[in-house]
């Protein structure tokens, strides 16, 4: 097989490197994970996880030391872009090829996937995934399997396969949709053996197989066939008129949008979370719109996904709201009763499809809350169980729309039937894939806020709860501090754990800002933790009224603005929550120069106290942290302060850390690690039914004793 060089294309990219390529030649499960890592960067060929490669070489058999022929393909679980060799399965060809003399046939495919064990060339490989046989069966060395936009759409459209073939005239064949397995690999191969002049195979509602004699011919010949789909519909938008039955109504502006989805998103995930605590995302993409204030929403929304992994990530279908795009969402009482009946009629819905086509063997049914849900004027709200979930769903749907948008602009747009939908469902091999997850960390499904957390005490503890499992909202008033803390926070932890905000306490329009991007970014919130804080240590005749006002505006008015504010969110969401306050060792102790700070921390101890009482009722505990003497990384120890305490206590700046651990009883240091652990324990699961407690993490001063 030959293609034409193309290096220039319009609808996918081109990314081959031939001076890269040059270094790994000679290496071809090298040039594997090169091309592999290509393809998956482009978000137009495949979806995140979706697609598997392979190449097929010879080498030394580590019994006979004989050459022979060895197939490297994408293992289980993997994902094209991030791929690395480790993510390979390497299995030995002749024995792959020879399972068929013992398989029974399509009733008994699924226990063929263990037998794939018995093959493997490399004992260190990844475990080999369903689609293994799709590639063993086919002589070529490097082969290409793509869920691309552009060939789904071709591929679900009714007319599909006569597309294919007036499309490529001939050169691409058609393999009818059938679930991933050993016998769809026999029926690629019958196909290829039908007609032997193909440079691919078009599988229907599921994908594409391109492959080619070197890693730079596949990967040409996989990235021609796609541009191909991808101006066939560009060609034909709009012969049949407007686009998705073209609008039904006007999106809202920009900010408009922001501000409903903000204002929902906390209501809708209390209700996806009625299993199971969920983490959001939001998003008001171009295509999205298009799709969601269309005239074809109601009639095509119902019809589901067609590619197996769009549909796995999204169910059977998405929720569409009946909401107007300015409804007011600011009774919540009432959105909530408006809402009700809409998520009980999709759990009635997802539990009548799984009742239908339940097998004798089928797995328990799985959460009947929706995954996806369409806000029509505003934009698409996806839950799962983290973030990282929740986004690939969302790109996966907007992945859906490309497809039913191109399908219905050359021909009608055909999803699964009900029934081959259920089986990948409750596959039982995805069902064992789901047993074999991690188990979650405590704070999995988490939101928390923590105020001050680019430094200091702040930051140790966004960074424990993000370790744990939650989603941070990382913050701070300065800005510079801010912006390290987010390089900071990408680097170790990524996109998907954490957002940023500027935020003074002491501003209202800061606060609801921060709680913006937590509902935007995540769906809401579920800890506050109150750490942002300042010091003042003056002798009494120097302490100045604009002192006092500083103080209690950003440790007392900030503390009870940002628990307000968080408080709102939390009812919204009916999830319970916990608000934590940093407060001091200083809100017990009498000490010399420290009037406005003290009694400023006193307060902050006893409106903690009043918040437990009023807010048992909602399931939100509040409880305090009391530090003493953290100096790492504090602003709080930056200039005045230090030299004022150490004026206080009569020694050098330098020599406090020393000073403050041999005056308490463990003669210990305090670090900002252990308020951070502090503050896990009160809210990792072990104390959920404690409120309105005070926890001393000071090394043990007798004074600061609360009994």
């Amino acid at each position: 097989m030959s293609t034409t060089k193309t290096l220039s294309f319009k609808h996918v990219s081109y990314l081959w490197d031939d001076a890269k390529a040059a270094e790994l030649a000679g290496d071809e499960v090298a040039l594997l994970v090169y091309r592999s890592n290509l393809l998956g960067a482009d978000l137009r060929l495949t979806n995140y996880g979706g697609g598997n490669t392979s190449c097929k070489a010879m080498a030394k058999d580590p019994l006979t030391g004989e050459e022979t022929e060895v197939m490297w393909v994408k293992g289980s679980g993997g994902d094209l872009a991030s791929m690395k060799r480790s993510g390979l399965a390497a299995l030995y060809v002749d024995r792959l090829r020879a399972l068929k003399n013992i398989y029974r046939g399509i009733e008994h495919e699924d226990e063929m996937v263990a037998l794939f064990n018995h093959c493997i060339y490399d004992l260190d490989s990844k475990a080999p995934s369903i689609d293994t046989p799709l590639h063993g069966f086919l002589p070529f060395k490097h082969i290409d399997h793509l869920h691309p936009d552009a060939a789904i759409a071709i591929a679900a459209a009714k007319d599909g396969k006569r597309i294919t073939q007036d499309l490529f005239n001939g050169t691409i064949g058609w393999v009818e949709w059938q679930r991933p397995g050993f016998d769809l690999g026999l029926q690629l191969k019958q196909c290829l053996d039908e007609n032997p002049d193909i440079r691919g195979i078009m599988l229907g509602s599921h994908g594409l197989f391109t492959w080619g004699d070197t890693a730079y011919e596949s990967y040409i010949n996989t990235l021609e066939v796609i541009e191909r789909c991808a101006a066939y519909l560009e060609e034909h938008t709009g012969n049949k008129g407007p686009v998705f039955g073209g609008e039904k109504l006007a999106a809202l502006p920009e900010a408009a949008r922001r501000e409903q989805a903000a204002a929902l998103a906390p209501v809708l995930r209390g209700f996806c979370s009625s299993k199971q605590q969920m983490i959001g995302h939001f998003t008001d993409d171009e295509r999205v719109l298009q799709f969601i204030n269309s005239n074809d929403l109601d009639r095509l929304a119902p019809l589901g996904t067609s590619c197996p992994d769009h549909f796995l990530r999204t169910k059977i279908s998405p929720l569409v709201l009946k909401l107007a795009p300015n409804e007011d969402l600011s009774n919540v009482a009432a959105l909530k009763e408006k809402l009700a009946p809409e998520f009980e009629a999709y759990r009635q819905m997802y539990t009548e499809y799984y009742e239908s086509c339940k097998r004798s063997n089928s797995p328990a049914i799985r959460d009947t809350n929706p995954v996806v849900i369409l806000y029509p004027g505003v934009g698409m709200f996806t839950f799962a169980k983290d973030k990282q979930t929740a986004r690939v769903a969302a790109e996966f749907y907007t992945n859906a729309i490309n497809v039913m948008r191109g399908a219905e602009a050359v021909s009608e747009y055909t999803s699964l039937p009900r029934q081959e939908a259920f089986d990948i469902e409750y596959w039982l091999l995805e069902e064992a894939k789901l047993q074999r997850m991690p188990k979650p960390r405590p704070l999995s499904g988490r939101i928390a806020l923590v105020t001050g957390s680019a430094g200091g005490i702040g930051k140790a503890i966004a960074k424990k709860f993000a370790d744990e499992g939650a989603c941070v909202i990382v913050n701070d008033n300065d800005a510079g501090r801010l912006e390290k803390a987010k390089e900071e926070f990408q680097k170790q932890y990524g996109k998907d754990v954490f957002a940023t905000a500027q935020l003074d306490v002491t501003q209202s329009d800061d606060i609801t800002n921060a709680y913006k991007v937590a509902a935007l970014a995540f769906g809401g919130a579920d800890i506050v933790v109150n750490c942002a804080g300042l010091s003042i240590s003056k002798p009494i005749e120097e302490h100045t009224s604009a002192d006092w006002d500083l103080l209690y505006d950003v440790l007392v008015k900030g503390q009870f603005m940002v628990t307000q504010a968080g408080v709102d969110i939390m009812r919204k969401q009916g999830l319970g929550g916990d608000v934590l306050n940093i407060v001091s060792k200083n809100a017990l102790v009498s000490g010399p120069n420290n009037a406005g700070y003290g009694s400023a921390k006193a307060a902050q101890l006893h409106l903690s106290r009043l918040n437990a009482a009023e807010l048992g009722k909602d399931h939100i505990r509040v409880n305090v942290v009391n530090p003493d003497a953290v100096i790492g990384d504090s602003k709080i120890w930056e200039g005045a302060w230090a030299e004022g305490r150490a004026k206080a206590y009569g020694v050098k700046v330098e020599e406090l850390p020393a000073f403050y651990a041999k005056r308490t009883l463990l003669n210990e240091i305090i670090t900002a690690e252990d308020i951070a652990n502090a503050c896990f324990a009160f809210t990792g699961g072990l104390l959920n039914k404690s409120t309105g407690n005070v926890l001393n993490v000071d090394g043990g001063v007798a004074m600061a004793f609360v009994r």
